[in-house]
């Protein structure tokens, strides 16, 4: 008589509940450290556009009305593009949001709402402001 060989189904059940534990206890400590991610991105976004707009105030003698500037424009003694590639979106797929004056005296300010995508919120959808 032959003797198979593999494992019984009381066997891969419990090795499927051990793994379903350790899921369970490694999956909430990895969603939030990739929202640290997406927080992080954005703020670095945003500094590649603070040393792109202080380039740009160089070249033209002010900030442009618009991040679009920064990539594509006709005024005179314009020498850029300042920034390697398009304006990139948020994280979270959402425009940045640039104005110029900024607030309390800035030349200009440059944030994002979030993953939520509305002002305000806490944690991942708080906003990040860079001025």
């Amino acid at each position: 008589m032959h003797k198979y060989r593999g494992f019984t189904m009381i066997e891969l059940l419990i090795v499927i509940v051990i793994l379903g534990l350790m899921a369970s206890l490694v999956a909430p400590k990895f969603f939030s450290q990739l929202s640290t991610a997406e927080r992080g991105i954005a703020s670095a976004q945003m500094n590649s556009f603070e040393t792109a707009l202080d380039t740009y105030r160089l070249d033209m003698g002010n900030y442009p009305e618009k991040l679009e500037e920064l990539r594509k424009s006709d005024k005179p003694r314009w020498d850029g593009p300042y920034l390697p590639k398009a304006v990139p979106l948020d994280p979270w797929g959402n425009p940045y949001i640039y104005s110029t004056p900024g607030e309390d005296g800035s030349p200009y300010k440059i944030m994002t709402y979030g993953a939520d995508g509305k002002i305000g919120g806490k944690d991942s959808n708080e906003d990040i402001v860079h001025k």
